[in-house]
């Protein structure tokens, strides 16, 4: 594939780096406290020395995520620590303040909606680590698996109330998802949402084997995190002030790491089929 679509990952990582590291150093801790509050770190002070040291790591990630860009060999050492970053909050998900209760717990996930976005940096990594050399049809497999599971989790979560209310500050702000509300209900909206979600993790799923799906499932899978990045601009909490993101925008921005998911299977997939 085409070089520039083979930097378009790093890029995207890159950005969301810097993005959070500034926000992490301006103490927009987003879900920090839970997965600092796993591994015993409490309190005012604490806590915020661990968004300090987080921030330097996510600062060190964007910087090899440059670096990447033009020195081929920095690839390795950003797959290794993107794997190293995604772990820590992913084993925070044995603690029950990610699951919500009143729906029975796990697998009715609360803040850990955003925890569990991390599985996209681990495809990312061994990707690059393994899948480089040899790129085979498991590594599309490996990129799909986060975007599918973030599809069936979150999208199911859709057709529960409390996701329904949770989102609805968010499409109700989108200029491109506002005119939903206009036409059905809060929760009927958001059951929409949740059906989309899931036609498009099946559409892709079947497009790894059958070619004519391919590219509609990713176009699918696609618009989902890309009209997501646009509440960054149409959602007014997404920001803590200029330049800083606040909780929700976070949460949000951690989605163009599926939309580098997406362009690995792509480019995993050209690579295949050139050697056909």
């Amino acid at each position: 594939m085409n070089i520039c679509l083979r930097k378009l990952p790093s890029i995207l990582l890159a950005i969301s780096f810097v993005l959070l590291a500034i926000a992490m150093y301006a103490g927009q801790t987003g879900g920090l406290s839970t997965v600092s509050g796993f591994y015993g770190i409490s309190g005012e002070v604490a806590l915020s020395y661990a968004g300090l040291i987080t921030g330097l790591i996510f600062t060190a990630a964007a910087l090899l995520a440059i670096l990447s860009l033009f020195v081929e060999r920095f690839i390795t050492p950003l797959a290794i620590l993107i794997i190293a970053i995604a772990v820590v909050p992913l084993l925070s998900l044995f603690d029950s303040t990610h699951w919500i209760s009143t729906l029975g717990g796990f697998p009715a996930i609360g803040s850990g909606q955003g925890i569990i976005k991390y599985f996209a940096l681990i495809a990312i990594g061994l990707t690059w680590l393994n899948g480089k050399s040899s790129p085979s049809r498991k590594y599309i497999w490996l990129n799909y698996l986060p975007v599918g599971l973030v599809l069936l989790w979150i999208g199911g979560m859709k057709f529960t109330s409390i996701e329904a209310q949770g989102i609805e500050g968010l499409v109700s702000s989108s200029p491109l998802m506002s005119w939903l509300y206009t036409v059905f209900s809060v929760q009927q909206a958001s059951n929409i949402i949740g059906i989309y979600d899931l036609i498009a993790l099946i559409v892709l799923a079947a497009g790894v084997h059958i070619r004519v799906l391919f590219w509609p499932g990713v176009l699918l899978c696609a618009a989902v995190f890309i009209t997501t990045q646009t509440f960054l601009f149409s959602y007014p909490g997404s920001w803590a002030k200029p330049g800083v993101l606040a909780s929700s925008g976070i949460f949000i921005v951690k989605d163009l790491w599926f939309i580098a998911n997406l362009l690995m299977m792509i480019d995993i997939r050209g690579h295949l089929a050139s050697l056909q």
